[in-house]
């Protein structure tokens, strides 16, 4: 999982398709689960809150992300 986390940016935000990949723009998950599964983990505490963006974006911080790849057992 080294690799996947050095596929996040060093700070900021990320979005959901950067995290579970996104077939048009043929880019790979860095958290292989689906969308239903990643929000039922964040309502079930196990996976970090979003950040609202606007009314209809959210991101996450790329801080909470490394910390969660690493509790998953990404290093």
């Amino acid at each position: 999982m080294n690799t996947t986390i050095n596929q996040l940016p060093a700070q900021g935000l990320v979005k959901l398709s950067q995290l579970l990949g996104c077939r048009e723009t043929n880019t790979p998950p860095i958290i292989p689960v689906s969308r239903a599964t990643f929000y039922r983990r964040i309502e079930s505490g196990d996976y970090p809150k979003p950040i609202k963006l606007g009314q209809r974006s959210v991101a996450w911080r790329v801080e909470d992300i490394r910390e969660l790849l690493t509790k998953l057992g990404g290093q």
